[in-house]
């Protein structure tokens, strides 16, 4: 990435590279993913192949200035050097109209060329003297993909989502090392599809992201991670995922293929379906399951089955409450990539304690059955998950209506000290239950 220029004239006039100066980003990727859907469909509908065709359809393409990453420092430098009465120019050698738009949004006095700059011609200011002032972020951009921006855009934290792998080991009690290291081995292939899946989705919803009150701060929405780079990992990842699940068997690598096109599935069109989006986040969740089952060789219980599809439906919608109700108390609008409205909160709530009550009822018809005789020598401590599960859905939907709960309920799951209890409670129970 070549240094920014940020020069200073003898006639007050600051001109700022716009590419690895004061944008945080590339203004090619920008354009391609501000819409990526109606620039793919004004491509193939424009009848011209080629660079030249993609580059005039991304040079119309409509992008959000005000809410572009941009370098705080350059930013904040050339907006004081305004208030001082300085002129201030860009300095783009493409998209001329995004430049043009950009300095004038940010109250700039225009743009020119990098060859004119060069050559001191054409210009609309004296040159006069350069002064040459650096910029340490743009110019150690590898700090910016250091080791901790991947592990925030790759959602490492997430990743606790895919210990579910692990449940179909220990409710069929096959607490083995082979079982485990198939299980470890299905959770690596599960974490790498889902981080793909989730630069992917970063990368569609990137205009939706820089608009929200906290997704904003999102790697590829902040301009910490470039487009370019992310879109290199995925395919990486991707393989990954494919070899891990080739090593565990055919049948386990088909489930994993159905979690990622749904995944992709749900990321293009249906997380904007109400309601579909819940179901599709509670079957992915479930899925997960499922893939533990296949890649250890055990036979799915089907009230396990059912009681996953309660649990994370009633999940699935707080995530959705949080969301919406994040959105309500900062005064935001309803979400426009989502088909949901702030005034759907009390329906949504109510959905999510239904489900959630249902999951206890199913368990609960479980203890009851003749299922648990082969599996446990002392069912009757089974009762005892009952009222844990009851206090930790009646938390999680308190904490959600109080707006003191992160949008994804699971993940606060392993952060809230009295859901850890509670949990390790109901673990116990079921060890002593064996």
């Amino acid at each position: 990435m070549p240094e920014p220029l940020v020069t200073a004239a003898a006639t007050r006039t600051l001109v700022i590279d716009l590419e690895g100066g004061l944008l945080r980003s590339e203004l090619l990727m920008e354009a391609l993913f501000s819409s990526p859907g109606r620039m793919l469909a004004r491509f193939g509908a424009g009848g011209r192949p080629g660079m030249a065709a993609l580059t005039d359809i991304l040079g119309r393409a409509e992008i959000d200035y005000a809410h572009l990453p941009y370098e705080p420092d350059v930013l904040n430098r050339a907006l004081a050097a305004r208030a001082r009465g300085a002129k201030i120019y860009l300095v783009a050698g493409r998209f001329a109209r995004h430049a043009a738009a950009i300095a004038a949004h940010l109250g700039f006095d225009g743009v020119v060329a990098p060859a004119d700059l060069a050559a001191g011609e054409n210009l609309p200011f004296d040159r006069g003297a350069i002064e040459r002032i650096e910029n340490p972020g743009s110019r150690n951009a590898s700090l910016r993909t250091s080791l901790r921006i991947w592990a925030k855009a790759l959602r490492v934290y997430q990743y606790a989502k895919n210990t579910l792998v692990f449940v179909p080991v220990i409710t069929a009690h096959q607490l083995n090392f082979a079982s485990f290291g198939s299980a470890l081995l299905a959770f690596l292939a599960f974490s790498a599809c889902a981080s793909g899946a989730y630069l992917m989705n970063d990368l569609l919803d990137l205009a939706a992201d820089r608009q929200h009150p906290t997704k904003r701060h999102r790697a590829l929405a902040a301009g910490d991670l470039p487009i370019s780079s992310a879109l290199s990992a995925i395919p990486a990842l991707w393989l990954f995922a494919v070899v891990a699940g080739l090593c565990i068997s055919p049948l386990f690598l088909g489930v994993l293929g159905a979690y990622l096109v749904t995944t992709i599935a749900y990321s293009l069109a249906l997380k904007r379906k109400m309601l579909v989006d819940i179901v599709t986040l509670a079957g992915l969740y479930t899925l997960r399951i499922v893939a533990g089952a296949v890649g250890v060789g055990v036979v799915l219980s089907e009230w396990l089955l059912i009681f996953s599809l309660f649990v994370f439906t009633s999940l699935a919608l707080i995530k959705r409450f949080s969301e919406l109700s994040m959105r309500e108390s900062a005064g935001l609008a309803d979400p426009s990539n989502r088909d949901y409205r702030i005034t759907d909160l009390q329906i949504i709530a109510a959905m999510a304690a239904a489900s959630a009550m249902n999951a206890v009822t199913v368990f609960s018809l479980y203890v009851s059955s003749t299922a648990v005789t082969p599996l446990y020598s002392r069912p009757w401590l089974l009762w005892l998950l009952n009222p844990l599960l009851l206090y930790w859905f009646g938390r999680a939907l308190m904490m959600a209506h109080r707006r003191e709960m992160p949008d994804d309920p699971i993940l606060y799951a392993f952060r809230d000290r009295p859901s850890r209890i509670a949990v390790a409670a109901m673990i116990c129970i079921m060890l002593a239950a064996i």
